[in-house]
């Protein structure tokens, strides 16, 4: 599986911002896509994640509110959308695949993961 993340940049506190995962290599339907982002030293961080068939998303509780995870199957993409940003959304995220899973927060239960898509945000 090829993942690739794009969408990020240097945004202002309070903007908005929509990620995207595009996967390939393996049907799309059977990928949970999950998000994490990685601040300077820091360990990465779940940010949420999606799955389908049958459909289940889950946020973690730092974001939950801000951010909205979707999925495009005819595009083989996911996205995270981020409001609200601020300096502590400031990070490299990730996108990552997981074979039949649940999109859990679990760094290990990925199989692969995307070069990361940077992401400032300028107070």
């Amino acid at each position: 599986v090829q993942l690739q993340a794009s969408g990020g940049g240097l945004v202002q506190a309070g903007d908005s911002l929509r990620l995207s995962c595009t996967a390939s290599g393996r049907p799309f339907s059977s990928l949970a896509i999950g998000w994490f982002r990685q601040a300077p030293g820091k360990e990465r961080e779940f940010v949420g994640g999606a799955r389908e068939s049958p459909d289940h998303v889950n946020y973690s509780d730092s974001v939950k509110g801000r951010i909205t995870i979707s999925r495009d199957s005819a595009k083989n993409t996911a996205y995270l959308e981020m409001n609200d940003l601020d300096s502590e959304d400031t990070g490299t995220y990730y996108c990552a695949a997981d074979l039949g899973g649940w999109a859990t927060p679990i760094v290990d239960d990925y199989d692969w993961w995307g070069q990361g898509t940077q992401v400032t945000v300028s107070s």
